[in-house]
């Protein structure tokens, strides 16, 4: 259940309910008083009549919010998203502070209570960033890139991506995902200072980055086993995609377990519409929540 759209649609039931009382019950008499009133003032401004028109009270103060509540409960449940980037599982495509827009009608027009499909519109491609509600806890939104598309074998070995799109039989000497190296990048400070690999990655029409770091060690043990499959084997399920974080090291994703059926789907993301940076020194006096600069670079597109 989406705890924020219920009470996005009390709201509009009950911002609803006022207005449509102020409307029927309280307007007329209003509209009667400013009728007197022009007729004993000729002279009278628009801003003294639409000073007697303004809904007074709590009821006719709530029902004024009516319209913008309905507005941000159907936009969100229907159109566009919000979404914070808490972690840096998506590094350096998206990074912790980034503020995402997430289109909800890409993949079809959903129950925005339980999520369910009401109408479909499309299905997810290979390469997307999408908006999920993790399979193993479905009160948590997940943001990963789609990597698997059902009926595909996916191997991760080496830390080197293979794709086998549905119906191709995998191959021993087959080639890995194309990639092409665009240099390394250093992350943290002191002695948490780490060097990543990074490379642009092809997959499908879409190109992005992600970063490796050579120096981790392999995790191929905490692997989700599927049956019938070697460790670092899986094969998509119908109506599910394999998702992995683009930060290939530092990402809980469906390497670990498993697969993110369509009915999970929240949207695609489309855009970074705010970013702010968190770093500042040991002996800054600011909260650790409260931003220390603004990053413009970062606004639009996916970086």
């Amino acid at each position: 259940m989406n705890i924020f759209s219920v009470i996005l649609a009390v709201l509009s039931l009950l911002t609803g309910v006022c207005w449509l009382y102020d409307r029927v019950k309280r307007r007329p008499a209003r509209l009667k008083k400013a009728e007197e009133f022009k007729k004993n003032n000729p002279m009278a401004s628009k801003k003294e009549l639409a000073a007697i028109m303004e809904p007074g009270g709590i009821i006719g103060q709530s029902g004024s919010l009516f319209f913008i509540i309905l507005f941000v409960f159907l936009f969100r449940a229907f159109l566009y998203e919000p979404y914070r980037i808490p972690s840096g599982s998506m590094l350096p495509t998206l990074q912790d502070g980034d503020f995402i827009a997430v289109n909800k009608w890409d993949y079809g027009i959903r129950n925005p209570f339980t999520n369910s499909v009401l109408i479909k519109t499309g299905e997810p491609k290979r390469g997307d960033v999408v908006v999920f509600k993790y399979p193993e806890d479905p009160s948590v939104d997940y943001i990963k890139r789609v990597v698997g598309l059902p009926g595909d074998i996916i191997v991760y070995k080496d830390k080197q991506l293979y794709i086998f799109p549905n119906g191709t039989k995998p191959e021993p000497d087959a080639a890995p995902i194309e990639r092409k190296s665009l240099g390394t990048l250093t992350e943290g400070n002191g002695f948490a200072r780490e060097n990543f690999d990074v490379y642009m990655e092809k997959l499908g029409d879409a190109e992005h980055r992600i970063q490796v770091n050579p120096n981790s060690g392999s995790f191929d043990s905490y692997f989700y086993k599927q049956e019938g499959l070697p460790q670092g084997a899986w094969k998509v399920p119908d109506n599910s995609v394999f998702v992995m974080g683009d930060n290939r090291d530092n990402s809980k994703d469906s390497r670990f377990w498993g697969f993110v059926p369509y009915e999970n789907l929240v949207g695609r993301t489309v855009c970074v519409w705010l970013s702010f940076s968190f770093d500042r020194g040991n002996d800054s006096l600011l909260p650790s929540w409260v931003p220390s600069s603004f990053n413009f670079s970062r606004l639009g597109g996916l970086h």
